[in-house]
This record gives C-alpha cells, structure tokens and sequence, in this order.
C-alpha cells in the first residue's frame, strides 16, 4: 500500500469471498475463545492480544477457505502468511492492569493507544526498536460490534515513515533506538491530525498502512471498575501484518 496523499488507510467494500473467510475465522475464533484461560488475557479480562493464535495455512487460507479480496490488487505478492493475530475486545475495555501506570492507562483511554506496529518497547525504559518490518496490515472483522473500534490517524504515516527514514539514516534498522524519533512525531500528529473511528463489518476488509498511527478506541464506560457484561458479544478481528521484503522502516 503506497503513501502517496492517502489516508493510510482504507476499508473495502463487502465481497462474498472475505465474508466466507471471515464466517470460517469467526467459528474457529469462538473455539479458541472458548478454551481461554485467565493469563491469556490483559486489562483486567477485557483484552485478548491473541498474536499468532488464528491457525490459517501458509496461504492464508483457513479450513479451506481461501484468503481472497480486492485488497490483494493494493499490496506486494505475499508468499507466506504468518498465522494471523486474533485481536478480541470485550466490553470494558480497557481497565486498568495493576502493572500498568496510570500515565500508560491514562494513554490507552485518551489516546486509543496510538502507535506504529513493529515499533517493540524493550527493557523497563521502554525503548523502542524496529524489530518487525511489516509490508502492510490487513484487518478483517469477524462479526459485527460498533463498539471499541480501530482508531486511525488518516495522513499520519507520512509524518511517521519520514522521522523513522531520517532517525535510521543508513543504519541497520534494528540497531538504531528509534523512541525520542518516534515520540516526537507522534507529538506532531496528535496536535494537527483529528482520529477517525474506523468500523467495518465482516465482508469487508481494512488495509493500513505500516506506518500510520493507529490504536483501539475504550468501550462504551471503558476504564471503570466492575465485571464486565456477559450479555455483550466482544469484538473480533483478525489482523495479518506480513514481513516487508529486505526490511527497513
């Protein structure tokens, strides 16, 4: 996915194929989720991370349903698909982890937890180093819930991909600490870019760009204290961030 003068993003139109693979996903998610135990999830029970938890084949495929869409003719061939990430918001979300600061909680609320996918805090500073190169990110929803939805900042990976650019100069990338680059241009977007709550139902498909600033928006009374609801379904999406060939931000 190109930068250009783009959003950064963008949310394609229902095909019949993504909603059969989202239907399959959706069914073995529920399985999975079914089977959880208590360490697998974060923020007091309302968050499962669910990295490389959707068992689909290297194609992408998932019991035998291809991986297929429109999306596919705005991204670089992928040759191998990662097991994808199954990303689960429940209702509350998010509270407050006892590990976690108030100012990192405080974060998450304001902020959606904005950031740059790839970009890991490491050590109890918390710096960050280009450990994953993504050629882009590929969201697929796998039922429908309006509630905590993808927050993007549209433009934003412009302004992110040019400090990374400047800060790694002709480094290796994984060597050079990217955190004083990073945080500064996150500064620069929040201050003259306005999020927008991206929603999508299953059918359609979200590609983002690997540089663009992006987080999950709380739900509705997130960070209040309280067992969640059981009479509320959480929200699914399963996400694919493919390695960009060669690396590099």
């Amino acid at each position: 996915m190109s930068g250009g003068a783009s959003p950064g993003f963008h949310v394609f139109a229902h095909e019949d194929g993504v909603a059969r693979w989202s239907a399959a996903a959706a069914g073995v998610a529920q399985e999975i989720l079914a089977q959880l135990h208590p360490e697998d999830l974060r923020h007091r029970d309302t968050w499962f991370p669910g990295v490389d938890r959707l068992p689909n084949a290297a194609d992408g495929s998932i019991r035998g349903v291809p991986l297929t869409g429109a999306w596919r003719d705005h991204v670089p061939e992928t040759a191998f698909w990662h097991r994808a990430q199954l990303s689960v918001v429940f209702p509350g979300y998010p509270r407050r982890d006892e590990s976690e600061t108030e100012a990192a909680h405080r974060y998450r609320v304001r902020r959606a937890a904005a950031h740059v996918d790839g970009l890991l805090p490491e050590g109890p500073e918390r710096r960050r180093f280009l450990r994953e190169a993504h050629a882009f990110i590929l969201g697929l929803p796998l039922n429908v819930v309006d509630a905590a939805p993808l927050t993007v900042w549209p433009g934003s990976h412009l302004t992110m991909g040019q400090a990374l650019r400047e800060a790694v100069g002709t480094a290796p990338p994984g060597t050079v600490d990217l955190t004083e680059a990073y945080h500064a241009a996150r500064r620069v977007v929040f201050d003259r870019i306005e999020p927008v709550r991206v929603v999508a139902r299953p059918g359609q498909a979200i590609l983002l760009h690997r540089h663009v600033l992006h987080g999950v928006a709380p739900w509705g009374g997130a960070g209040r204290d309280g067992a969640r609801s059981r009479d509320q379904q959480p929200r699914m999406i399963a996400y694919f961030r493919p390695e960009l060939p060669g690396g590099g931000p």
